[in-house]
């Protein structure tokens, strides 16, 4: 077969390219080696230019696309192959504009050094122009996938990121979750890694469709989804506004209070954090709602995570303001509230008793922070859920200090005779509230 492939005759040629191809679907590596020891990398490059006969170009690239995929990709992009696939992108023929992509597509895929040859080699622009043809759904696909490969990582400066964010604007409507997944990646890559990337992608429209996709039902798709958000919720005072508006907030609320993996919660979480932080000068939103909405989405996120969200959530600063919550006259958001701080304060047990320590480490900090005075002005709360449940908590982690009070009223109302006076100086003082971060109850 390798003198064949050398052949001066176009047809031994494309019958040995064919056999080359038809090896290679057996998947085994020992035959991978025998092919790239035969040194022939190089002539399959060269039938890339060929035009004669016609299946030799699609035969070629067919071999290097399988070859690509498997452990020795590099050698591919250093056979010459990749300019004369880059040429392929434009071939009048379909099928072999569908075999460069998918060739291309493997070739950046496997490290920054191969993606950066087909980026050198001007790969971006013909392929973005496949996606402005009738194309069927696997082809779309592959070309999908292949962008997304192309914009992961560093995009070197002369690559034009708009006309990428034209085309991925369009297909982050795709109802097929494949392109939809792809999409949403490239997205994420441009936001995380290009210079000016949130705000390019802002200019294109991208947000409405993002905080929308938050309520999809695949966490394949909401991977990418929440992690484009979470890098926008990065941006400055402005950016943050526009998702905002958009209410991603009531979506974070209900995808918080779902059963989903662990690293979309913490996305969702951080994103949280990241807009409950910013100015509120510049957060042009209601603050009563705004704070409702983050209230919400803290809430229930302290509800029901696990023991490293919670450890997460209590990192970032969200014990103060669930305190705060308990100020709310909203008989769900409040009850959702104590079972986050329930959840919380449970985990403090667990690290109590692996550290040996006599106290429970978040039970100290609500009684240091006036948290506890907002439990206790629950048990006149209307609502017998919501008073059964801080009466829990109240005599399961402040059991002493909640006697003390109610002893110390018993001894204003049913004063004994034998009551010696105590000093305004000697009682004992309620927690004051401290402000939180921003400055809002």
């Amino acid at each position: 077969m390798v003198d064949k492939v050398w052949s001066d005759h176009a047809a031994t040629q494309l019958e040995a390219t064919v056999q080359f191809r038809k090896l290679l679907s057996d998947g085994k590596n020992s035959t991978m080696i025998k092919i790239i020891r035969a040194d022939v990398l190089p002539r399959f490059a060269e039938f890339l230019s060929r035009q004669r006969p016609p299946q030799l170009q699609m035969e070629a690239a067919w071999v290097l696309t399988n070859i690509a995929a498997s452990d020795y990709t590099l050698l591919v992009a250093e056979c010459g192959a990749v300019p004369r696939l880059v040429e392929l992108l434009e071939s009048p023929d379909a099928n072999i504009r569908h075999q460069a992509t998918w060739a291309l597509g493997n070739i950046a895929a496997d490290m920054p050094s191969c993606r950066e040859i087909v980026l050198d080699h001007g790969a971006v622009t013909p392929l973005l122009a496949q996606f402005k043809e009738d194309m069927k759904v696997s082809v779309l696909r592959t070309a999908t996938w292949a962008l997304s490969n192309l914009c992961f990582g560093k995009l070197p400066a002369e690559v034009q990121v708009k006309p990428i964010l034209e085309i991925v604007s369009l297909l982050i409507h795709s109802a097929d979750e494949k392109i939809l997944a792809d999409a949403c990646w490239a997205l994420y890559y441009i936001c995380d890694g290009v210079e000016g990337g949130i705000q390019d992608a802002l200019d294109a429209g991208v947000c409405p469709q993002l905080v929308k996709l938050l309520m999809h039902a695949s966490a394949n798709i909401l991977l990418p989804v929440i992690m484009s958000l979470a890098r926008i919720s990065a941006g400055d005072d402005t950016q943050v506004q526009v998702i905002v508006e958009q209410g991603i907030l009531p979506c974070l609320a209900q995808l918080l209070a779902r059963n989903y993996p662990k690293i979309i919660k913490k996305q969702a979480c951080l994103i949280v954090s990241n807009i409950t932080a910013g100015s509120k000068d510049q957060i042009q939103t209601s603050e009563t709602d705004l704070k409702k909405e983050a209230a919400w989405a803290i809430s229930n996120a302290a509800s029901g995570g696990s023991s490293d969200q919670i450890q997460y959530l209590v990192s970032r600063g969200c014990l103060e303001p669930l305190c705060n919550v308990l100020k709310y006259q909203d008989v769900d958001l409040v009850y959702t509230c104590l079972e986050g701080l329930q959840n919380i304060l449970e985990e403090g047990d667990i690290g109590k008793q692996r550290n040996e320590s006599a106290m429970n480490p978040y039970a100290q900090f609500i009684l240091e922070n006036g948290g506890l005075d907002n439990l206790e002005d629950l048990q006149d709360f209307d609502n017998d859920a919501v008073y059964k449940l801080a009466m829990k908590l109240l005599e399961r982690y402040w059991d002493e200090e909640v006697s003390d009070d109610a002893n110390l009223t018993a001894s204003k109302d049913h004063p004994a005779e034998n009551v010696e006076t105590v000093q305004p100086e000697d009682t004992a003082q309620p927690p004051v509230a401290a402000s939180s971060v921003d400055g809002t109850e």
